[in-house]
């Protein structure tokens, strides 16, 4: 792999570059949270990264401590509306139309808000799973995270939470107090305690059939596109490295420092609501991105939830 080639979209010489990986096709996409911080969802390491005021619970809390477990789905109710109103952002349309123009051959996010697909885009790997969905630890049931917020909402009515910043697995800091008050609800079909959601927790470990699936996706790409991760973790990095190993070009467009500079083919320190689109126009001869493909149905059936974000 070459040395970085640039910092900044303000180096014509790297966008053209960029351009130029992207046009041939063939490009397997890395999507990080900052894709997303444009869509109302903060981002855990970019420049005003929740880590700095959040520590995210652990997969061996959640499933060890019942008193944990119960301060997630407190939380997380609170805060969850958020993430299922956001819409996506033109980096989200600009990556689905570069898909619809056969030149993105699918995409590995480690978001778990879906907004990739509501802008478009088909061939999407949830590497973490899904906030949209909540699986029993007891029954194995699988139901849609709308469902337990209507019941939720119903256990408990007026707890309303104002003003607490969301964090970016969809929760907010909630004092002692409206956590003791909350009420947790148990599993529609067996009546069990573990309802989790159906994301992987930092500490767990992603499934391997999906993990699989991504490395074939990353193998047989012409040029690897990293998009607002910073890679810290090696749940997005492993394809860095791996792209490195089959000298496969690594494209990354992040804001801020990723631990994958040294091994990028090129490197742009751009918003990437700005960047993407001006890139899907540069190698698609100027066609229009195409806006959100749908709204979330289910708001309008949860608008009268007692939660206030």
């Amino acid at each position: 792999m070459g040395a970085v080639a640039a910092k900044t979209t303000n180096d014509g010489a790297a966008f053209d570059r960029l351009c130029g990986l992207v046009a041939a096709g063939g490009v397997a996409v890395v999507s990080g949270a900052g894709i997303s911080t444009d869509s109302g969802i903060p981002d855990y390491r970019g420049p005003n990264g929740a880590l700095r005021r959040h520590t995210p619970m652990t997969y061996q809390q959640f499933t060890k401590e019942p008193g944990a477990r119960h301060r997630y789905w407190a939380r997380s109710h609170a805060g969850w509306r958020q993430v299922a109103r956001a819409e996506p952002n033109a980096g989200h349309r600009a990556v689905a139309h570069l898909e619809q123009a056969g030149l993105v051959t699918g995409i590995i996010t480690q978001n778990v808000d879906e907004l990739h697909q509501r802008a478009g885009s088909r061939q999407v790997i949830d590497l973490h799973g899904s906030l949209s969905r909540v699986v029993c630890g007891d029954c194995g049931q699988v139901s849609p995270r709308l469902d337990l917020d209507e019941r939720l909402s119903a256990a408990n009515p007026g707890f309303r939470i104002s003003g607490a910043p969301t964090n970016p697995d969809g929760d907010v800091t909630l004092s002692a107090e409206a956590v003791a008050r909350f009420v947790m609800v148990g599993c529609r079909g067996c009546g069990g305690e573990r309802l989790e959601p159906d994301v992987v927790f930092f500490g767990a470990t992603v499934p391997r059939p999906r993990v699989a699936q991504a490395f074939d996706l990353v193998e047989s790409a012409r040029t690897v596109l990293i998009l607002g991760s910073s890679l810290t973790v090696m749940s997005g990095y492993r394809f860095v490295l791996r792209a490195a190993e089959l000298d496969i070009p690594v494209a990354i467009v992040n804001q801020g420092l990723t631990r994958g500079d040294s091994r990028a083919t090129v490197r742009v320190d751009a918003p990437l609501g700005t960047l993407l689109p001006r890139l899907a126009v540069a190698v698609t001869g100027g066609e229009r991105t195409p806006g959100p493909s749908r709204t979330v149905p289910s708001l309008a059936l949860s608008g009268d939830s007692p939660a206030e974000l």
